[in-house]
């Protein structure tokens, strides 16, 4: 999945305009969702890219439910929440989904990848990243979402305690040699599809590569 965190919309669009071909996902962001709205995300999606829409919703139960369903209209098919949300805001979320959008795969995000001990700490989380991510893991499944997004590093650990049909989607996600930027949780490709990941998500080290396809395509050929 490529994350789609660009500036300006025409900057997008070249993008996109590049990678046709060589990447099916593509993962729409508060940044860009904000800047250029459902039009973007239909077009997007009319290029022949599935939409994965990275909205991280975390709100009262009702006001969760409302905005999933404001964006039935839309052709996406995966939609993020936070599952510390708790179980109520979750079982909305999924009632929503239902109703308006039944092929709509809501992923359960546990803890974000810019997070290390330190900085969890610093919330009032004593836990580890990873133990966090247990709980949080469980109490998303038990609530009956059937797909989560946590770093690298827990997905070996979450394949041993969740149903083997739960999606993983893993960010954090880069190249030997790349920079992690702010990721603090990061794993290569290669590590990530060994370790039992569904998904991966890559931006930076395509986006801001000199050949964006040919990025991509070493990536794919890496994992394949």
């Amino acid at each position: 999945m490529l994350a789609l965190d660009m500036p300006d919309r025409r900057a997008a669009e070249s993008v996109l305009s590049d990678l046709e071909g060589e990447v099916e996902w593509i993962k729409i962001g508060l940044q860009m969702y904000l800047a250029c709205g459902g039009d973007f995300v239909r077009q997007t999606a009319s290029r022949g890219f599935k939409i994965f829409l990275d909205l991280k919703l975390y709100d009262i139960p009702n006001t969760v439910a409302s905005a999933i369903k404001s964006l039935a209209n839309l052709p996406i098919s995966m939609l993020t929440i936070h599952a510390s949300g708790g179980r109520e805001m979750m079982e909305s979320a999924l009632a929503a989904a239902r109703e308006s959008n039944p092929d709509l795969l809501l992923l359960g995000v546990t803890v974000l990848t810019s997070f290390d001990g330190d900085s969890l700490a610093l919330t009032g989380v004593g836990r580890t990243p990873a133990e966090q991510v247990r709980i949080l893991a469980k109490l998303a499944v038990d609530s009956g979402m059937r797909g989560l997004v946590c770093s690298p590093l827990e997905i070996e650990m979450l394949r041993k305690i969740i149903p083997a049909e739960v999606k993983l989607v893993t960010p954090g996600i880069r190249p030997a040699g790349a920079d992690s930027n702010e990721q603090k949780r990061v794993m290569t490709p290669m590590m990530a599809k060994r370790a039992g990941a569904d998904f991966i998500v890559v931006g930076r080290p395509i986006l801001r590569a000199e050949n964006p396809a040919a990025a991509a395509r070493a990536i794919k050929e890496e994992i394949s």
